[in-house]
């Protein structure tokens, strides 16, 4: 299976060149670990809260540039909370978090205040995305280019024109590969699951897919690795890694 190989990011700042500020409201914290290692990977500051009270209180001392907020907390309701952010922070993007099947909760939450919402369960990348529109329409982030070429090691990739080259020898990657590459290289060092790798490159949801992972990471050793020092490594029940060669 393919996947959308993108041009080169575009990277979001605070006007005054500070990493952009989201605070993460939800009582579940696999999702608001799963949201923080998303929006940490944009390269922004994150914050969470697991309930109302705690979301007002951080939100004072972060001074968020955006909040992903959902409605169902276990003290006060999405609702009440950005009632209460509304008081000291009027602009605020809000992103509320809602059921799939409570319709009446979307037209609640943009109402009150809300920028706009995601249901349950999301992908990862929707949210971001939904941040990203939300950020530059507020005009409290800017968009940076970044640089379209990613080094580890002897291993470089373009991002705008996807050569790949390890040492002086050009690799030709499909673009599912090249997304995995990719990945891979803007965490270098750094154990990735592959239920991140499955939601970053496939935008799948858990479950289910994981051998896909092993096989392309399969292909990407094929051409990356094989006959050199290896940059790919297995980490057992943890995940995956790419480190220069020693």
């Amino acid at each position: 299976m393919e996947g959308h190989a993108a041009a080169g990011r575009i990277e979001l700042h605070r006007p005054d060149g500070e990493p952009v500020r989201v605070l993460v409201v939800d009582d579940e914290p696999t999702l608001t670990d799963l949201l923080g290692m998303a929006l940490r990977y944009e390269g922004w500051q994150v914050r969470s809260a697991n309930n109302g009270m705690a979301a007002v209180t951080t939100a004072r001392q972060f001074e968020p540039d955006a909040v992903v907020l959902d409605v169902m907390l276990p003290d006060l309701d999405g609702f009440q909370v950005l009632r209460r952010l509304r008081e000291y922070a009027p602009t605020v993007p809000v992103l509320f978090l809602t059921a799939r099947d409570a319709v009446e909760e979307r037209i609640a939450g943009l109402t009150v205040g809300g920028d706009d919402y995601v249901t349950k369960p999301f992908s990862l990348e929707e949210v971001i995305a939904r941040l990203r529109a939300l950020l530059r329409r507020s005009g409290l982030a800017v968009a940076v280019r970044e640089a379209a070429v990613l080094t580890v090691g002897d291993l470089t990739l373009d991002e705008d024109s996807h050569e790949v080259r390890r040492g002086d020898q050009s690799i030709t990657l499909t673009a599912t590969e090249f997304e995995l590459l990719r990945y891979l290289m803007r965490n270098p060092r750094r154990v990735l699951s592959k239920a991140q790798i499955l939601d970053r490159v496939w935008n799948y949801d858990f479950g289910g897919q994981a051998n896909v992972v092993e096989l392309y990471i399969s292909y990407l050793r094929k051409k990356i690795d094989v006959g050199r020092q290896p940059m790919i490594h297995t980490l057992r029940g943890a995940g995956y890694v790419l480190r220069p060669a020693d």
